[in-house]
């Protein structure tokens, strides 16, 4: 069953393109990562995804509903049941751990106190933390940050989870935790779950499809195996690091007919 079908999208940003007819389909229950350099456009697709960008031209359809065309209440509804990790974690310093993981609900819901205490409880124990509810996030480590980060994508049950980066900022160790956590709840939440990344390691090791996005598109789609073995100039390079080849070759025009 298809969850998120995005079709000929497109986005410009003071004339240069970063979209350009892009399509990817993710089905229900599927861990996609998307990879690609520094820039390519990675983190304004999330952006799209969960309505904070509008394209110039093409849809976005969750559970079959465009979204690019709602308004701002029906999209709202929408993002009810989209969790999102960002790069940075991005907790707010003046609240506590409990606060920043309750906040969605605080802010949208009338759920009563003690069954939002319960939930913050168990979404900080779904990812490794326990009774930590009363720190300040400065009172934290890098990795926990990460992981409070994490608790908070998870509170609202979210049909779809999304992660900016999810291993940037912390160390090897902890990367590896990160990414442990995320095939966790990806199999106790069975959540559908979109990541992107240039993080190799981390792609092969939670994914179930791989996307490179290259040059405003998705050139190449296929399985952790099928991405690491492929014969695809562009992303072989980038997969094995290569400094040299037709992502760096700036006379290569991929597509030019």
């Amino acid at each position: 069953m298809v969850m998120i079908e995005i079709i000929n999208l497109s986005k410009s940003f003071n004339g240069k393109k970063v979209l350009d007819n892009l399509n990817l389909t993710i089905n229900k229950g599927e861990t996609t990562v998307i990879i690609g350099r520094s820039g390519c456009g990675k983190s304004v697709l999330l952006k799209h995804i969960v309505g904070l960008l509008r394209p110039d031209a093409g849809q976005i359809l969750i559970n079959g509903r465009d979204i690019t065309h709602m308004n701002e209440r029906e999209m709202h509804d929408v993002r009810m049941k989209i969790g999102l990790l960002f790069q940075g974690a991005a907790l707010f310093d003046s609240l506590s751990v409990g606060e920043n993981v309750a906040f969605a609900m605080l802010e949208h819901t009338n759920t009563p106190s003690v069954i939002v205490r319960e939930r913050v409880k168990k979404c900080l124990a779904h990812v490794g933390l326990e009774n930590i509810e009363h720190l300040k996030p400065a009172e934290l480590s890098g990795g926990m940050r990460k992981r409070v980060g994490l608790a908070r994508a998870i509170c609202l049950q979210p049909e779809i989870i999304l992660y900016d980066e999810p291993t940037t900022g912390v160390d090897p160790i902890m990367g590896d935790a990160v990414n442990d956590l995320i095939v966790e709840l990806h199999d106790k939440l069975k959540v559908t779950s979109i990541a992107v990344t240039h993080d190799m390691k981390s792609a092969y090791k939670i994914a179930d499809k791989i996307a490179m996005l290259y040059d405003g598109r998705i050139i190449s789609l296929g399985t952790p195996d099928e991405i690491e073995h492929s014969a695809d100039p562009y992303v072989k390079q980038f997969v094995t690091g290569a400094a040299t080849g037709p992502i760096t070759d700036t006379t290569s025009m991929r597509g030019v007919e």
